[in-house]
């Protein structure tokens, strides 16, 4: 911990109320920070508020534009300022073959995974602009790099965050608000839940370190591209996936 780091610094996490969101959340709390939590599981966003000393939430669905523009507000009114926007919200979808992949499935992880992030950017950056200040971190995945198999819309999602995390911090590379994405391979999180056993396995035995990451390695290096130390690097990807990318 580095104490004060986010001293006076206000931040919104999406996909807050459990995993990395909720880990960054806690983190950014301890070392000085405001946070507002964003997700769309209303009752565990009171736990969370609670776990991490936020200091509001939003219950809501980042792929519904509207109720993102409203929560953007929402929270800017509850921080005074936005300077911080971490996206982790998202899902994995089916676990299945390109060619068997259900349309329905597809077009939801889209929308959360890449659709949603969108949103959520397009609406929090005018804030940061106001202010001249801004870290945005978008979670992608390895996935997003290098495809796993029966995993088409989350590898594709994922991708597209890379992409747009590429594009937009070029964009604001002379505004003062920081870009990047993280690509971690499989970490102890609830969203394994959503996933068979066996391509839990299969993402394990793909690490050269022979185990899954642990949420705090990665809230570590978000919080180090969530803050004020991270500041002659934009449009970039930090890995944290035991070497199981090195590119």
């Amino acid at each position: 911990m580095y104490p004060d780091r986010f001293k006076g610094r206000t931040a919104i996490v999406t996909g807050a109320a459990s995993g990395l969101g909720k880990a960054a959340a806690a983190r950014i709390v301890a070392e000085g920070g405001q946070v507002v939590l964003w997700d769309l599981n209303a009752e565990a966003l009171e736990t969370a508020k609670a776990e991490t000393g936020a200091v509001g939430v939003v219950a809501l669905d980042v792929s519904d534009l509207v109720a993102v523009s409203a929560a953007a507000k929402a929270s800017k009114e509850i921080l005074g300022k936005i300077d911080i926007l971490i996206n982790s919200a998202g899902i994995t979808g089916a676990t299945v073959p390109v060619w068997e992949f259900p349309v329905e499935s597809w077009l939801k992880v889209m929308d959360i995974n890449l659709n949603g992030l969108f949103y959520c950017c397009r609406e929090v950056i005018p804030f940061m602009l106001e202010g001249g200040y801004g870290r945005i971190v978008n979670v992608a995945s390895v996935a997003g790099k290098e495809g796993n198999p029966n995993a088409s819309a989350y590898s594709a999602s994922k991708a597209g965050v890379i992409g747009l995390t590429k594009s937009l911090g070029k964009e604001l590379a002379q505004k003062g608000v920081i870009v990047n994405a993280l690509t971690p391979a499989t970490f102890e999180s609830p969203i394994l839940e959503q996933l068979p056993a066996s391509q839990v396995e299969y993402m394990r035995s793909k690490i050269p370190m022979g185990r899954l990451g642990i949420v705090d390695e990665s809230a570590a290096t978000v919080c180090f591209m969530a803050s004020e130390e991270c500041s002659f690097t934009t449009a970039s990807v930090f890995d944290t996936s035991g070497g199981r990318t090195t590119y």
